[in-house]
């Protein structure tokens, strides 16, 4: 007997949904930052073993889109709510309502098993805080089966993954057992730049910034990678770029550094800034830059 099936994370942006999946993964797919919004799109991590494969998808945080880009991020949500063999609903210790309520009600009456994880409880104060979230969110989803953890310090985090494989229906794998992701290796790459972007700038800049990488060559001992990163306005472009080019210099060799040891090779990394006027909100923009 095999079991196989779609495991999709969802949750309210900054609940630690990317810790959660790279700590059940056990590779760093999903870029992990402090700001809202560090996720964009659906990232699959595929965890094998002889009779089961997990196909596990961290997603962007639900939310009330403001502009296309965010309706595109809904999407990506919408479609793992719609494929989900097992939903892992994160919430954490602080939040006291969910984001967006239309989410919420599609989990309530999805079919899937759900697994309800509070996250951060190394940080909650009194054991009474802890058991109080416990009962609310038994109130919201009664089905759920709720177990508080933190992806962070891998508190109770070696229950997921045995809890997931009991839920999954009997399936072939859905991919080859040697996967570990659908995604190529420059979409890492540009996770790895924007992640870079998210960390040295503040305010809008990192929710005005796409990342496209133009090229990518591998050569014997070395990979030759060109990246454009847009902007919104000439003025952020200015800010990205730095007195000088010292912002646009630190962010390349930090996301070198870690590109580097994703792809275990040396690495020749070109950025360069250019300006894309709204990008956010034109359906052929994001078409382009992979938000389909």
């Amino acid at each position: 007997m095999h079991k196989a099936g779609f495991v999709n994370i969802i949750g309210s942006p900054n609940v630690g949904k990317s810790t959660l999946m790279n700590r059940l993964v056990g590779e760093k797919l999903s870029i992990i930052t402090s700001k809202q919004q560090t996720t964009r799109h659906r990232i699959m991590g595929i965890i094998n073993g002889d009779d089961y494969q997990i196909v596990l998808s961290d997603t962007p945080g639900v939310l009330n889109p403001s502009y296309k880009l965010h309706e595109k991020m809904m999407r990506f949500v919408d479609t793992a709510l719609s494929d989900a063999d097992v939903i892992l609903f994160v919430t954490d210790i602080f939040e006291s309502k969910v984001n967006h309520e239309e989410t919420l009600e599609r989990i309530k009456k999805h079919s899937a098993p759900v697994l309800l994880l509070i996250n951060k409880v190394d940080l909650i104060k009194t054991q009474e805080d802890l058991i109080k979230k416990v009962e609310y969110w038994k109130e919201q989803i009664p089905r759920a089966e709720i177990l508080p953890v933190s992806a962070l310090h891998g508190l109770s985090t070696d229950f997921i993954l045995p809890k997931i494989i009991e839920l999954l229906p009997e399936s072939p794998p859905f991919f080859d057992k040697d996967e570990l992701t659908d995604k190529p290796l420059r979409f890492f790459v540009t996770e790895i730049i924007r992640e870079k972007i998210l960390q040295n700038y503040s305010k809008e800049i990192p929710y005005s910034v796409e990342v496209v990488v133009e090229e990518f060559k591998e050569e014997i001992d070395i990979i030759k990678i060109r990246a454009n990163i847009y902007v919104m306005r000439p003025s952020q472009k200015g800010i990205i770029i730095g007195h000088q080019g010292s912002k646009i210099k630190k962010v390349g060799t930090e996301a070198r550094i870690d590109i580097e040891e994703f792809l275990d090779k040396k690495v020749f990394l070109d950025l360069y800034v250019k300006v894309d006027p709204d990008w956010r909100d034109k359906e052929n923009k994001l078409k382009k830059y992979g938000y389909e």
